[in-house]
This record gives structure tokens, C-alpha cells and sequence, in this order.
């Protein structure tokens, strides 16, 4: 798990991140098409190396999701999240992948200092924006109360999830952080990134911390 993040975190810049999004924006850029029990199918055939309990396979983790959601009485929204959550992690087998590292993991604020809130947080020492004159700085590219929306947090599973579903189901702004946001440890459950928050985000953070137990 560790040699996960320490080339996950060497390798997650805002260059690379910039080029991803453009990746993922391209007219050119293959679109696959399949149900969601279908991407369920795909999905159970991928390994995590970013987490340490690979006992259970990826669509147990989806149906045990959505089903505790369910038992604790959480509404529909929010089961159909925890049914879908990781989808995202089928881009391991699409195009523009490079390896697990851009893909799972927990996500950091990229484009800003690199928190120490963030695990195994000595590794980004490896990465080229920890000396950059703008992105090592506290709010970096930012501008306090910025909003969450606004902050580019590293590319992987989440994110490309977010995208697809923001344009593609009717899924509540609460779903979509949750999607967004559910790996992105520093800020839900170390209280990293606070100073871009906005209005709003509050209650789309009170959402992610709802969902992730």
C-alpha cells in the first residue's frame, strides 16, 4: 500500500491532472456503454492495490454499501449512491489510464501545498509541484472561500465518476459530493482544505461524512 502512494503522490501533478481532464473532455475520447449491473460485472474483476482488506471482491463492496445505507433508513438518493459509488474505477480498463495510481487511492487538493493531512505525506516530497514557487504555497492557485467545486482534487476514480454523472443521471448535488468527495480524506475527516470552502459546502460535506461510514 505504501509503494501505492509513493507513486501516486510523486506522479499527481497539475500538469498531469490538467491533461486528464482534457483526456476525459475530448470529442475523441471512446465512450463506452454498458448497464450498471454490467459495470458491476467489469468491475469485480479489478484488484485495489490502494487497499489493504482485498478479501472482499468490488461488487460485494457496492451491494454491502447499499444495502447498509438501506438498514440504517438513509433515503433512495443515497442507496443508489452507495450502489454506484466506485464505479468510476472501470477506467482502469478504458483508455488514458495510466496505472492504479490515477485511478484509486485516497485524493488531495492538487495546485496547493500538499497537506499533511493527506496519508503517507513524506512521499510528495517525490513530486515536482512540492518545490513550484505557486503550487507548494498554502492556497496555491486558490483564492480563499473559492468554494470546493473550484478546487482541482487529484484525478482518479472519483472525479471521472463525478463528470460522468453530473451530465448523465438525476442524481441530487449531495450524491454528486458524495461521489466527488468519498476518498477525499484530508478534508471530510482531517478538516485539510477548509479555507476554500463556501456556501454551500458545508451541507455537501455533512452529506460525504453522512455516507461514509
Amino acid at each position: 500500500v505504501k509503494n501505492f502512494y509513493r507513486e501516486q503522490h510523486a506522479k499527481q501533478t497539475v500538469a498531469y491532472n490538467l491533461r486528464a481532464r482534457n483526456h476525459f473532455f475530448s470529442a475523441a475520447r471512446e465512450r463506452p456503454s454498458m448497464s450498471i449491473w454490467q459495470a458491476m460485472e467489469m468491475l469485480d474483476t479489478m484488484v485495489d492495490e490502494s487497499d489493504p482488506d482485498t478479501q472482499l471482491g468490488q461488487i460485494h463492496h457496492l451491494l454491502q454499501s447499499a444495502e447498509a445505507l438501506r438498514h440504517d433508513g438513509k433515503p433512495r438518493w443515497m442507496q443508489v449512491t452507495g450502489l454506484v459509488h466506485d464505479l468510476g474505477k472501470l477506467m482502469i480498463f478504458f483508455a488514458g489510464a495510466q496505472g492504479q495510481w490515477d485511478v484509486v487511492g485516497d485524493t488531495f487538493a492538487v495546485g496547493c501545498a500538499f497537506s499533511d493531512k493527506c496519508i503517507y505525506p513524506e512521499t510528495f516530497k517525490a513530486n515536482p509541484d512540492s518545490n513550484h514557487p505557486v503550487y507548494s504555497t498554502e492556497n496555491g492557485i486558490y483564492e480563499k472561500g473559492c468554494g470546493m467545486e473550484n478546487v482541482m482534487v487529484s484525478w482518479g476514480h472519483d472525479e471521472y465518476l463525478y463528470l460522468v454523472l453530473k451530465d448523465q443521471s438525476r442524481l441530487p448535488k449531495e450524491a454528486l459530493a458524495i461521489i466527488r468527495y468519498h476518498s477525499f480524506y484530508p478534508w471530510h475527516r482531517e478538516g485539510a482544505y477548509r479555507q476554500f470552502m463556501a456556501e454551500g459546502d458545508e451541507t455537501l460535506l455533512e452529506a460525504v461524512k453522512e455516507f461514509n461510514p
